[in-house]
């Protein structure tokens, strides 16, 4: 079985799917790894190290591709990648069909199965190959020293001969493993926090990480497996006007809340935005999806009156070796379901194999996938 691994070609992308390591776990008898050249050096894993652990070194993309079983990636291949695919491909990656709808389309015209890992069942067996915790952690953490960078004041409170300097007061919105991660990396930094979540649940949680948890009066909205569900524009609207209050009362505000497979949800309005003092700093980590911030640009810095509203985009490829290193672990521990005895044999009565199967042999499997692709592409105007 040939796996290759291609070098991303998204715009920013400094990530690599399989690290050496990785991949000299996964070669063995049945297994041959090829890595495209020079696909790990902007995570800083060069090809020598690859060539250490047993892969081959391919050239070029069409090289590489060329008779592959499995492509392993981190975002799904673009439409223009897609056609030098081999006809038959297995194809793991992040893959959100509601947003690469041409993406699809393309894999179906190659007669692909494609794996999303985006669609990952949470149940507990699945942990291991979560890769949107893991690249959750390294957002999370990020954003917090996003927003210690350009926020001009310490984060942490301290006692000095001029006086006391107040440690700065820092408002996490999402409580899931980004959220959760960036309130643990700003109580490290000396700041005090506080959070807020939809989901109940969340309380103890921030808790245990020393951060108050912000109570509104509004009814809980988890959802299944532990996301929030989507909110009605009634409850985001009385939402909005109770965390007002405390966006204002903030030098920084991290927002993190995505529903899968939806727009984000907008937390912070243009308004709450005008309440907080000059100098004040707003991480949107939902840029990419719509943004929980009103205005928030994706990897843009907007300055309104004072304020920096910074819209971080595709914030895990910043710090591209350890989260390369987490990404690979969950896509071996994926691939160890669908790879037996070196032999693609995915067992499709295995509901984490079936749940992240987009498609299979081109033939869409994923109910919004399947949705999509049979929708007729409105006629153009006449006129």
């Amino acid at each position: 079985m040939k796996l290759a691994v291609p070098t991303e070609t998204r715009i920013g992308e400094q990530r690599v799917a399989i690290v050496p390591e990785v991949a000299g776990r996964l070669s063995g008898p049945g297994v041959d790894i090829f890595v495209q050249a020079g696909a790990g050096s902007k995570a800083h894993f060069p090809d020598a190290a690859y060539r250490e652990k047993g892969a081959n070194i391919v050239e070029g993309a069409d090289d590489l591709l060329a008779g592959a079983d499995v492509v392993a990636k981190v975002h799904a291949p673009a439409p223009t990648e897609a056609q030098h695919l081999p006809t038959g491909v297995t194809v793991v990656s992040f893959l959100q069909p509601a947003a690469q709808l041409d993406i699809l389309r393309a894999l179906v015209e190659r007669q692909a199965t494609a794996f999303s890992l985006d669609l990952l069942p949470r149940i507990s067996r699945a942990q291991s190959m979560d890769a949107l915790s893991s690249q959750a952690t390294v957002s999370g953490y990020l954003a917090v020293l996003a927003a210690a960078e350009r926020l001009p004041k310490f984060f942490p409170m301290f006692m000095t001969a001029a006086g006391t300097v107040p440690p700065a007061k820092v408002l996490v919105l999402g409580t899931g493993v980004a959220g959760l991660q960036a309130i643990a990396t700003a109580r490290r930094l000396g700041a005090q926090v506080r959070a807020y979540d939809v989901r109940s649940a969340a309380k103890e949680e921030v808790a245990s990480l020393g951060a108050a948890f912000v109570e509104l009066e509004l009814e809980s909205q988890e959802g299944a497996g532990g996301y929030a569900r989507a909110q009605s524009e009634e409850f985001l609207a009385r939402q909005r006007e109770l965390i007002g209050n405390e966006v204002a009362a903030c030098d920084v505000v991290i927002t993190t809340a995505a529903v899968p497979g939806r727009k984000a949800p907008v937390l912070v309005t243009a308004q709450m935005v005008d309440q907080m003092a000059e100098g004040s700093v707003v991480v949107d980590l939902a840029a990419d999806s719509g943004g929980n911030c009103e205005l928030s640009q994706p990897g843009v810095e907007v300055l309104r009156g004072g304020v920096m509203v910074y819209g971080m985009t595709n914030p895990a490829a910043a710090m591209p070796t350890h989260s390369s290193f987490l990404y690979s672990r969950n896509m071996a521990n994926f691939l160890g379901l669908i790879v037996v005895d070196g032999e693609l044999r995915p067992d499709f009565d295995d509901e984490i194999v079936s749940g992240s199967c987009v498609l299979r042999n081109g033939t869409p499997v994923h109910e919004l996938a399947r949705e999509l692709l049979e929708e007729k592409p409105q006629k153009a105007d006449a006129s």
